[in-house]
């Protein structure tokens, strides 16, 4: 692999911006994305919309926002599984995430069929 893992981590964040923007309708505000071992974390900040917010002030609205939140990235788990085997040239395993109702940030995990940190030492 000729791309450091910076330049790598940077790809998969742009790339899952314009996959937010394209399929979401609206992207967040940032996204962090590590590679670590056989996983890529990603952080995404400020992904909720001030009614989302307001909705999330009770337990059922959060509920709610926290579920319709996840169908919708879950929904669209074979294009991300794509973006990252374009990128990375590996396979997912599995796909993890969960959304903080409180500070509008979302996590998700990709583990992938083998350690990608180790082709960068």
């Amino acid at each position: 692999m000729n791309k450091s893992k910076g330049m790598l981590e940077s790809e998969i964040s742009k790339a899952l911006t314009q996959w937010e923007k394209e399929y979401l309708g609206r992207g967040s505000l940032t996204v962090k994305s590590d590679i670590l071992r056989d996983m890529i974390i990603v952080t995404l900040r400020g992904i909720l919309t001030p009614a989302e917010y307001s909705l999330c002030k009770d337990k059922d609205g959060l509920l709610s926002i926290k579920n319709t939140r996840t169908s919708l990235v879950e929904s669209g788990i074979e294009d991300l599984k794509e973006i990252i085997l374009n990128i990375t040239g590996e396979e997912i395993v599995s796909f993890h995430t969960d959304l903080s109702t409180r500070t509008g940030e979302r996590i998700i995990i990709f583990r992938l069929s083998s350690d990608l940190s180790s082709k960068f030492l």
